[in-house]
């Protein structure tokens, strides 16, 4: 498959797929803490996730309207309210689902499956029935657009920097609230021992709500920079659930690491082998090299060492 390339071409090749990887790469990483939050620290099977990630490129698109429409002189900077707008919308609505549906599910993996399943369901028609079944855009600030020419022959777009400045913040962000925060220290007793946690005074109905609406809030981030590189359609958070799921499990569930590492990954081996090959052909090969590895390591590639 190199056939016919150079070496410098080749050299130039790798160096635009491997940040056409970091750039996936952020988006990922965005929608699996999200999910990591969720799945790993609460055990909920969250099939509508994807949905709450287009919730948030929704709000980003509403946003991007409003201010092009109303507020023209200050259309530069209306990205920076759309992250915080889409972070507040998909963790409300989270904490709505948390507190109506997944809080009578806990322990029941199968169910909250089924459910969220039927939510994202749900969640498409209602955004198909507002925005319409056709892909929109959104109008990017002329400071997002454009590339920076490294050399003649590799070009790293401006969005594409944002991205993963943004995943970097968000990154940073999740893992001192997690590890160094009060608030997390009481989410990670409520995951290790729920009843102990319970007697020593910790309110966990509150925690859980919180962690669900804060992993929901995250994919809404998720969606705000997904409009950056692509449009934004009822259906295409399912584009990205399944990829994430893989990433989530790849690295481990209920590590922040082993996310990172498992996205970084993934990305990069997939947008190298569809320059190559065909883009269902490089899933495919990525998927099955996945699961060649969780049979020899079920646990992921990292793993979290907890007392029971």
């Amino acid at each position: 498959m190199f056939m016919g390339y150079s070496l410098g071409d080749l050299g130039s090749i790798l160096a635009m797929q491997g940040f056409a990887g970091l750039v996936l790469f952020s988006v990922f990483v965005l929608m699996a803490l999200g999910l990591a939050i969720i799945f790993g620290q609460m055990g909920v099977i969250n099939m509508a996730h994807g949905e709450f990630m287009i919730l948030g490129a929704y709000v980003t698109f509403l946003c991007s309207r409003l201010f092009a429409a109303y507020l023209p002189g200050a259309f530069a900077v209306y990205f920076f309210l759309a992250i915080i707008l889409a972070f507040c919308a998909s963790g409300l609505l989270g904490m709505a689902v948390e507190w109506a549906l997944i809080r009578h599910l806990y322990k029941r993996p199968l169910d909250t499956l089924l459910a969220t399943w039927g939510l994202s369901l749900i969640l498409q028609q209602v955004y198909r029935s507002i925005f319409g079944a056709r892909e929109v855009g959104v109008e990017l600030p002329g400071w997002m657009m454009g590339s920076t020419h490294l050399t003649s022959q590799i070009e790293i777009p401006i969005n594409g920097l944002i991205v993963m400045a943004l995943t970097t913040l968000i990154t940073l962000a999740v893992y001192l609230l997690i590890f160094r925060a009060g608030w997390g220290r009481q989410v990670r007793a409520v995951t290790q021992n729920r009843a102990m946690a319970s007697a020593v005074g910790i309110d966990t109905e509150r925690v859980d709500r919180l962690t669900y609406g804060l992993g929901c809030g995250i994919a809404g981030v998720a969606g705000s920079a997904f409009t950056m590189i692509g449009s934004t359609s009822p259906t295409a958070g399912q584009l990205y659930i399944v990829d994430t799921f893989l990433v989530v499990v790849f690295g481990g569930a209920q590590s922040l690491i082993g996310t990172i590492a498992s996205a970084f990954t993934i990305s990069q081996a997939r947008s190298t082998m569809e320059f190559f090959l065909s883009g269902s052909m490089a899933q495919v090969l990525v998927l099955l090299s996945v699961v060649g590895i969780l049979m020899l390591r079920p646990q992921g590639l990292f793993v979290l060492k907890i007392r029971r």
